[in-house]
């Protein structure tokens, strides 16, 4: 995936997308005095929570994915517990009856943004560094964190990783998402173990190498560059930074 392939949206947000468009319905229906809500968000973002609703009221008068989009950046540029219901209802355009009718609640929609996050902008690139056909191992991790540098400082959208700033500032009485978060970081974390472990078996890496301890070095590594994007660290820097991680992965070359 290159920086052409990137697809600036409608409601200000710049996607990541090679395979299929986001396809987005809304669909409001009203009765018996009763509200359904029937809303897809991306086909190929992940859902979750309830996204069948029924609730007494006028029917919902607004495009439920640019809400959910919005609800996304202001997730992604606060985190998850400084984020109100108020904060996402402004930004949102909607009033609270609506957000409860169309989400449930700010958990439900926190866990729907954070999928589909997911979806938009790290499935792709870390399903290339798994499947990477053509070149060596090496190619493939400097391939995958020049695009990741990208997507932490793409100037059109909140700097850093969603995931991993939101993680930050999670109360622990919401086990769901903290839950969830833990379970993409380890995903990731796995991603980069697999395509580790086939490097060594395919002869790329020595058979001495610490896979595992190889693989949370650079989970560790990008979720660090995370924190550094968030801070206002340049792209070029930032790329700059990446270089003796790269030179660590050689360095376990079994030639």
């Amino acid at each position: 995936m290159t920086t052409k392939e990137r697809k600036e949206t409608d409601d200000g947000l710049t996607e990541v997308r090679t395979t299929a468009e986001t396809k987005t319905e809304t669909k409001t229906e009203t009765e018996s005095g009763a509200l359904r809500n029937n809303a897809a968000v991306d086909s190929g973002a992940p859902k979750s929570g309830k996204t069948s609703r029924s609730t007494k009221g006028r029917p919902r008068a607004f495009d439920r994915r640019t809400a959910l989009v919005e609800a996304l950046r202001v997730f992604w540029r606060l985190g998850y517990e400084p984020a109100s219901v108020a904060i996402l209802c402004k930004t949102m355009g909607i009033n609270p009856p609506s957000f409860y009718a169309a989400f449930g609640s700010k958990a439900e929609l926190f866990i729907e943004a954070v999928n589909y996050y997911e979806a938009a902008y790290w499935s792709e690139p870390l399903r290339n560094l798994e499947r990477y056909g053509k070149g060596s191992v090496f190619e493939a991790f400097e391939s995958f964190f020049d695009e990741a540098a990208e997507i932490l400082l793409n100037p059109s959208n909140p700097s850093g990783c969603m995931v991993v700033l939101a993680a930050v500032n999670i109360s622990p009485d919401e086990s769901e998402i903290s839950a969830l978060v833990r379970r993409l970081r380890i995903e990731t974390c796995a991603v980069f173990e697999r395509r580790l472990r086939r490097a060594v078996e395919e002869g790329e890496l020595s058979k001495e190498t610490d896979v595992k301890a190889l693989a949370d070095f650079i989970n560790i590594f990008l979720e660090g560059m995370s924190i550094q994007a968030k801070d206002g660290m340049d792209l070029a820097t930032l790329k700059r930074a990446v270089r003796p991680l790269h030179a660590a992965l050689r360095a376990a070359s079994s030639k």
